[in-house]
C-alpha cells in the first residue's frame, strides 16, 4: 500500500502506511515537543482501560520529526454526528460516557492541569493585566483533583471502528486535574462550532454525574483565557467574551 495523506494542518501531516499512522511535524518543530507528545501518549497507554493508538516509534521522516502510531481504521465521531443528525443524542451520550471513563483514571506522572492553565493565562497577549490577575486568582481557588484530563476532547479526536469501539487520539494536551475543567473545555470547543451540541453535551454530563451546571460553568472563563494562548484569530472574539464572564460563583 502506498503512503497516503489522511490529515493535514499547518504544523503536521498524518500519513497512513499500511497498519501504521505516521504523524510528521513541520520543519523546525521543536524536538522536545515531539518527544513530550510521545511520552504523554505512552503514559496514557500504561494506565489501561482506554483505547489509545499505540506509539510504535519516534523518528525522522523526510528530514522532519515524526511519531508512528498504530493506524485505527474507522470514522471520526464528528463525521458520524454530521452524517447522522437523527442519532446525535445517542452519539453524544456515548461521547459523554467515554469521557467519564477517561476521567475515572489517574496518571500521576503527567503535568498538573492548574499549572498548565496558569502558564497559558500568563502567556496570553489578549488579556489585560487586571483580567489576567482576576483569572489567576480564580484558578488558584478552584478545587485540586488528580483525574486524567484529555485537554482537547472533541468528536474529531475520537475514531469509531465498525464494531463500535472508540479510540481516543491526540493526547498531547493531557494532564491530571479537575474533571470539570476538562468538561468545560469540551463544552467551549463545541461552542466555537455549534451551540446546540455544546448544550446537549453539558446537559448529558451534568445529568449522568449529578454535577451542578453552575460548577462546570465556573471554569469557563479560565478555560477560555487558557485557550487564547493558542492564538487562533477566528476564536479570539468569542473566547474574550467567555473570559470576561464572572457571574458563575
Amino acid at each position: 500500500m502506498e503512503v497516503e495523506v489522511i490529515a493535514e494542518t499547518a504544523a503536521k501531516t498524518v500519513y497512513r502506511d499500511g497498519e501504521k499512522a505516521i504523524k510528521v511535524f513541520c520543519k523546525g518543530f521543536p524536538k522536545a515537543e515531539v518527544l513530550n507528545e510521545a511520552l504523554i501518549t505512552a503514559r496514557v497507554e500504561e494506565t489501561g482501560g482506554i483505547q489509545v493508538p499505540k506509539v510504535l516509534e519516534v523518528g525522522v521522516f523526510e528530514e522532519k520529526w515524526s511519531i508512528t502510531f498504530d493506524f485505527i481504521k474507522g470514522r471520526t465521531l464528528k463525521q458520524l454526528m454530521d452524517e447522522q443528525p437523527d442519532q446525535l443524542h445517542e452519539l453524544m451520550d456515548q461521547m459523554v460516557t467515554l469521557h467519564l471513563s477517561i476521567m475515572e483514571k489517574q496518571c500521576p506522572l503527567l503535568n498538573k492541569l492548574k499549572d498548565k492553565m496558569a502558564k497559558q493565562i500568563s502567556d496570553s497577549e489578549d488579556l489585560e493585566d487586571v483580567m489576567r490577575y482576576d483569572l489567576q486568582t480564580r484558578l488558584d481557588s478552584m478545587p485540586k483533583h488528580t483525574k486524567l484530563c484529555h485537554g482537547d476532547f472533541n468528536p474529531s479526536n475520537i475514531i469509531v471502528k465498525e464494531d463500535g469501539t472508540m479510540y481516543v487520539l491526540d493526547w498531547v494536551h493531557a494532564t491530571q486535574g479537575n474533571a470539570s475543567a476538562d468538561v468545560a473545555r469540551t463544552y467551549l470547543l463545541f461552542c466555537l462550532e455549534d451551540q446546540r451540541k455544546a448544550d446537549l453535551y453539558m446537559d448529558l454530563f451534568c445529568s449522568k454525574t449529578g454535577t451542578a451546571k453552575k460548577y462546570v460553568q465556573s471554569w469557563l472563563p479560565i478555560v477560555a483565557a487558557a485557550q487564547l494562548s493558542k492564538k487562533r484569530p477566528e476564536e479570539t472574539e468569542l473566547l474574550l467574551q467567555w473570559a470576561n464572564v464572572f457571574e458563575y460563583q
